[in-house]
């Protein structure tokens, strides 16, 4: 059946501004050992059993990996608080079945011709279309998405994010770490995934729906494409759910940074789309720059400097961040959301900070899995 774009401007039309929704993966790892192990199915037949893990559980590309969905929350707080009931029952699951869940951009040390791919009808389609960018890409992120009201509305918000997302890597890389070696990179798992798929990373601006659907149809009518979700970018309309999705960040090793930074996501969407509401100019920025930028936060995360668009000078990348926060200060009000909580370092410095202190690979991993069982695994269900 070949995909069509018909109905998706209806259901963005009939969508809720700032609804939330999380996705979440996790690596399946052996609890001795902290070796990936393909347990997807196992863990996806017990949840069956789950009322509330029977929808919230789903797969992703390998069978070592399992994602957590909360559907869709009227705020932030609701989807907060579906995920983290989620968390604590799938948790759960995984100990009863002699398993742990880990949480960062990717697994330190598994070798991906290892690792067998989830048996699904999209995924084989990936598998088969991509080869090796596919079997290679064994990493864990969040996603977020934030309910847009209209479709033009919609992509001129997912514009504007795009000169936001290198902050928002910088915050959240969590993958120092890949194929048992020190990548020196903040977020390996984006160099192995974003500058790996086609469509990936960080989006043309479209402008309108319009274009964003001859795009979408030129893909499809040219076999580059059979379904709308192979395109990959870090921010992209979803057109089920009638939301922006912003797909930059690593998987968090805690649970609190994973909440601090959906909030801030929320608050980016919401502002981008007040701003769009009131005229404000859309931001003119060069792919190249944005690149520049995007790289930078792959390699230093948040260690260094980034370009400021505006100015085309340096500037240190935490005040870059600081500059988001001042951005999103009136939404973040309007919406109730406060001040998120961000912390001074992100997963990839601590990890690094203890490699260079002294700790083995295995140790600094353990660790990690450590602070996610202490705080994804066991923390209340209520907000």
């Amino acid at each position: 059946m070949t995909f069509t774009c018909d109905g998706v401007d209806e259901i963005f039309a009939t969508s809720t501004d700032f609804t939330v929704g999380l996705e979440e993966e996790f690596a399946i790892v052996d609890p001795a050992t902290l070796d990936l192990v393909p347990r997807y199915e196992d863990l996806h037949a017990a949840a069956q059993d789950d009322e509330v893990l029977q929808v919230a559980v789903a797969g992703e590309l390998i069978s070592s990996e399992i994602e957590i969905r909360s559907g869709r929350g009227e705020t932030l707080a609701d989807a907060v608080a579906s995920q983290r009931d989620a968390r604590v029952r799938l948790f759960a699951l995984a100990r009863a079945h002699d398993l742990t869940l880990a949480s960062t951009g990717t697994h330190p040390w598994a070798d991906y011709r290892e690792q067998p791919n989830i048996d699904t009808e999209h995924y084989r389609r990936v598998v088969e279309g991509l080869q090796y960018p596919a079997r290679r890409n064994n990493t864990f992120s969040l996603h977020v998405h934030v309910g847009v009201q209209g479709a033009d509305r919609a992509i001129r918000v997912c514009d504007r994010l795009r000169s936001v997302l290198p902050e928002l890597l910088a915050l959240s890389a969590s993958s120092p770490f890949l194929d048992a070696r020190n990548s020196g990179l903040h977020s390996a798992r984006s160099q192995s995934f974003t500058k790996s798929f086609p469509r990936c990373g960080i989006p043309d601006a479209y402008g309108s729906w319009a274009e964003y659907r001859r795009y979408i149809e030129l893909l499809v009518a040219t076999n580059s494409i059979v379904e709308y979700t192979q395109v990959w970018w870090s921010v992209r309309p979803h057109f089920a759910f009638g939301t922006v999705e912003v797909r930059i960040c690593d998987a968090q090793s805690t649970a609190a940074e994973g909440d601090a930074l959906a909030a801030l996501i929320v608050a980016c969407v919401a502002q981008a789309a007040r701003d769009e509401d009131e005229g404000v100019a859309l931001p003119d920025h060069s792919r190249r720059l944005l690149e520049e930028n995007f790289w930078r936060a792959i390699r230093f995360g948040q260690d260094e400097r980034m370009i400021d668009l505006d100015s085309l000078r340096e500037v240190p990348t935490k005040a870059a961040i600081e500059r988001l926060l001042t951005w999103t200060a009136p939404v973040r009000s309007e919406l109730g959301l406060g001040e998120p909580e961000l912390p001074d370092v992100n997963g990839a410095q601590r990890q690094r900070r203890a490699l260079q202190e002294g700790a083995s690979m295995q140790e600094v991993f353990a660790q990690t899995v450590q602070e996610t069982q202490q705080t994804y695994g066991q923390e209340a269900t209520a907000p």
